[in-house]
């Protein structure tokens, strides 16, 4: 009986990793016709079809392992006729822990209701960064930090990320920290001027800097240079030197 138990944990256990996870939602707009009928089944292709984020049920569909960090809440009082009026403003960020993060924000009268739909907004607003090793001190070629300097700004704080070797860790401060682990960013320095204390602020400098790594152009010497890899490490489109182009120069030196 042991035996046969075994067995069927072994064949429940196959089935849970190759079957995808599928959500039951009805689609309104054409990306979420195209996640759902199976044409787009990688978050990649999603983002490199042109169309717009309008359904966090496709973030849900395509990328199922997504973690969400509540990097802010604010109350906001107004006072009328009627007393006083309280709500509260959220901040968070998610991301897989794997090349793909997001930050939104919502404001309500709950708090519960409130962080999900700022969990929702920032699934709307997911982007994929590029990770290599862009340090002169490292030159491992693997996909543990950002591959070039990036800044970004929002309001008076400003803050420049810049690749840094293997084993140093994320040397910023606690938002930073946050965004940039859910980013699947290991290691990297950072450099910020401002008011850095005003939080909500410090997070989206943090995200301006990473909408900067997805915009930036890279010649195809620098991408085989560093190893840079966009995305998800497993995904199948990965951004890696082929040995025929490695192959190429050696033959054109022997020439």
């Amino acid at each position: 009986m042991s035996v046969n138990r075994r067995r069927r944990d072994s064949r429940k256990q196959r089935k849970t990793k190759n079957t995808p996870v599928s959500v039951d939602w009805v689609p309104k707009t054409k990306l979420g016709k195209l996640v759902k009928s199976g044409t787009v089944n990688n978050m990649s292709d999603a983002l490199k079809t042109g169309l717009s984020l309008r359904e966090p049920e496709i973030v849900d569909a395509l990328l199922p392992e997504v973690d969400d960090e509540v990097i802010d809440v604010n109350m906001v009082q107004r006072m009328t006729d009627s007393g006083r009026r309280v709500k509260f403003v959220i901040t968070v960020a998610v991301g897989n822990n794997d090349g793909y993060v997001g930050l939104g924000q919502a404001k309500g009268k709950e708090v519960g209701s409130s962080i999900r739909k700022a969990i929702d907004n920032a699934k709307l607003n997911m982007i994929e960064i590029r990770r290599g090793c862009g340090s002169w001190e490292c030159g491992c070629r693997k996909p543990h930090t950002i591959p070039f300097a990036i800044a970004g700004k929002s309001g008076s704080v400003e803050i420049t990320l810049k690749p840094a070797p293997h084993g140093i860790g994320l040397a910023t401060g606690n938002v930073a920290k946050k965004i940039l682990t859910l980013a699947g960013v290991k290691d990297c320095w950072a450099f910020t001027r401002g008011k850095t204390k005003t939080t909500v602020n410090y997070a989206k400098a943090v995200f301006d800097a990473l909408q900067e790594n997805t915009q930036m152009r890279v010649k195809e010497s620098g991408i085989r240079k560093i190893g840079i890899i966009a995305g998800s490490i497993e995904s199948p489109k990965v951004e890696k030197q082929s040995p025929e182009s490695e192959s190429e120069p050696n033959k054109k030196e022997a020439s």
